[in-house]
């Protein structure tokens, strides 16, 4: 590498920076496991490359004279300025970031209010959050992880996977909605309110074979996904299918309360995967958000109420990835 005309070389630098912090050639030599004369060497190289003396010798050491004590301050400021970099640059390169892709309705009603927990335990890991309802193409790299809705990876897709809940299934209405009547005493009363749909209601197709509901005779109303289904619930403008693990913070707060108790469904064919690329063996931080993830909503899940009734339904599962 070719030398600076104007920059001395780096060890006459460090040399000079010990020497002048030390007042000791000797201890500096000790200091940069170089020896005394060693040290003299550079010092002399610099001062020649200054064209001025940094060092008054005397017998018994040395010390500064103006120009080295000048000098010494800028050193120092520049070593100062070399190190905080390097610093950064170490830290960066040992950050690791992370991209999981799930549906608006995960991400809004249960993930993003705890993304400070997992920050807090993985601060070396940048988090990126990729609400859609499309269904990315994790086995392609379009995400390190998926949190799907519906049933588990299917073979010959390229995913691997886990179930990270199973969730239960109960319609949900407002307190409005219920004084305003028609009641709803029984299951076959929500016929006599309109039902809010997702694009693939299947959550409620499930609930109502284990009811003995009848949908076909439903007023519905289909919209884009979960988060709007739980908006127009809690305005009061009909009944949702409630899951439970993102509605229970509505039914806690009383914007939406819980119906039917002795029929609440819980089924693998409804239920939030984690899944990624089979071909790929996870990364620490996907083993990171991994057991962070399962650990999280293992705690955050509600009771199982009584009358829960485990189904598994004839419809097609799949990854639906709407809500």
């Amino acid at each position: 590498m070719r030398l600076s005309p104007i920059l001395p070389p780096l060890p006459a630098l460090r040399a000079f920076e010990a020497a002048a912090r030390l007042l000791s050639f000797r201890q500096a030599g000790e200091e940069l496991l170089i020896t005394q004369s060693a040290v003299s060497h550079h010092i002399r190289q610099l001062e020649d490359s200054l064209g001025a003396p940094l060092f008054l010798r005397h017998a018994r050491g040395v010390t500064l004279t103006e120009a080295g004590a000048q000098y010494l301050a800028a050193v120092r400021q520049a070593f100062g300025l070399i190190a905080e970099a390097t610093r950064e640059v170490r830290a960066h390169a040992t950050r690791q970031a992370l991209r999981v892709s799930m549906v608006p309705s995960f991400a809004a009603n249960w993930l993003v209010p705890r993304l400070d927990r997992f920050a807090a335990a993985h601060p070396d890991i940048d988090l990126i959050l990729d609400p859609t309802l499309r269904k990315v193409d994790v086995p392609n790299g379009e995400a390190d992880i998926g949190i799907r809705y519906g049933a588990g990876p299917e073979p010959g897709d390229g995913l691997a996977g886990r179930l990270l809940h199973m969730d239960r299934l109960a319609p949900v209405a407002a307190p409005a909605l219920l004084r305003r009547g028609p009641p709803l005493r029984a299951p076959g009363d929500l016929l006599t309110h309109p039902l809010l749909f997702t694009i693939r209601p299947l959550e409620w197709r499930v609930w109502a074979a284990a009811a003995g509901v009848e949908l076909q005779a439903a007023r519905t109303v289909q919209l884009t996904d979960y988060n709007i289904v739980l908006q127009a619930a809690v305005e009061g403008q009909g009944v949702a299918m409630g899951r439970a693990l993102l509605v229970q913070d509505r039914v806690r707060a009383g914007t939406l309360v819980s119906l039917f108790p002795e029929v609440v469904v819980e089924t693998p064919q409804v239920a939030h995967w984690l899944v990624w690329a089979a071909a790929r063996a996870p990364t620490p931080a996907m083993t990171a958000f991994i057991g962070w993830i399962v650990a999280a909503v293992a705690d955050a899940a509600p009771a199982a109420p009584g009358g829960m009734l485990d189904v598994a339904p004839a419809a097609s599962g799949g990854m639906l990835d709407v809500g």
